[in-house]
């Protein structure tokens, strides 16, 4: 785990802010939500959550967020998207022309499961974090159809990867921060200053 000092930001823009707040404070860290440039340089990490990409990519413009991001993130800063924030990390957007980081090699299809899991919880085995399954909660999840060969999937339904990881950037396309379980928070932080961590694919 980082020590105290370390500060993790979640994207203010749009959606499950407060709840990412709540689990990262129960992992012991500060946190400070970033809207501005000022905020993000204040930061060691940052987590960007679920909501509207297509929404947030055009917010991320106006706040002049999108480029000071990408810069952080190339030079080592450690990323995680969840749901949306999957689909705002990846380099595409399957069947779409929709803007993106392009952070993480990983082509993903908005909306995938459709309507059977648009909002279902399921135990998904991540052998990263041990052999208890997890409680993922799926709210009109993306999947991912197309992994880069420096990208690494740790989780998977049906064949799907819905949780991967590549040096810095972390994404998932379900939502820890609305379980009561931390484990992907604190996967995540065990990433902040770790050396193999401070590359990015993109």
């Amino acid at each position: 785990m980082p020590g105290p000092s370390v500060i993790v930001g979640i994207l203010g823009l749009q959606g499950d802010v407060v709840e990412h707040v709540a689990a990262l404070e129960r992992c012991g860290v500060e946190t400070r939500v970033v809207k501005t440039q000022e905020d993000l340089a204040a930061v060691d990490a940052l987590v960007v959550p679920g909501g509207e990409s297509t929404t947030v990519m055009r917010l991320l413009e106006r706040f002049e967020l999108r480029a000071p991001i990408i810069a952080r993130v190339k030079a080592g800063m450690p990323l995680w998207g969840t749901c949306m924030g999957m689909i705002v990390a990846a380099h595409d957007v399957a069947g779409l022309t929709q803007p993106t980081l392009d952070l993480i090699d990983i082509t993903v299809r908005r909306n995938a499961f459709g309507r059977q899991i648009a909002s279902a919880e399921m135990e998904l085995a991540i052998p990263a974090l041990g052999p208890v399954p997890f409680p993922a909660v799926f709210i009109r999840a993306p999947w991912v159809e197309r992994v880069g060969p420096t990208v690494d999937v740790l989780a998977s339904v049906d064949g799907h990867p819905v949780f991967v990881r590549s040096g810095n950037v972390v994404a998932t396309a379900f939502h820890p921060e609305l379980t009561g379980d931390d484990r992907v928070h604190r996967f995540f932080l065990s990433l902040v200053g770790r050396e193999d961590a401070q590359r990015t694919a993109a």
